[in-house]
């Protein structure tokens, strides 16, 4: 039962995020360093693997957030954007 939630979760991810990149007429890049407008959803987790939350007495910051991972974010919409503080 765990297995299929976590299915459907990966789904409607891999799903919110083709149809994101569909309606504003987008593409990012894949392993290959290509434009796609249709990425896996494993590559976008793997691509974020690097990023980091640093906290220095109460002070958070994000390290290893490029340029191209933030115009990756905006496919995901604002609370993604709040978890990766950016909003």
């Amino acid at each position: 039962m765990v297995m299929g939630l976590c299915l459907l979760v990966y789904s409607l991810g891999h799903r919110a995020l083709r149809q994101s990149l569909k309606r504003g007429s987008q593409t990012i890049q894949n392993q290959l360093a290509k434009p796609t407008a249709t990425p896996t959803l494993r590559w976008v987790f793997q691509f974020f693997m690097s990023i980091h939350l640093l906290t220095f007495r109460s002070f958070k910051q994000i390290s290893n957030l490029s340029q191209q991972r933030c115009s990756i974010l905006q496919f995901f919409g604002a609370p993604c954007g709040k978890y990766y503080l950016l909003c």
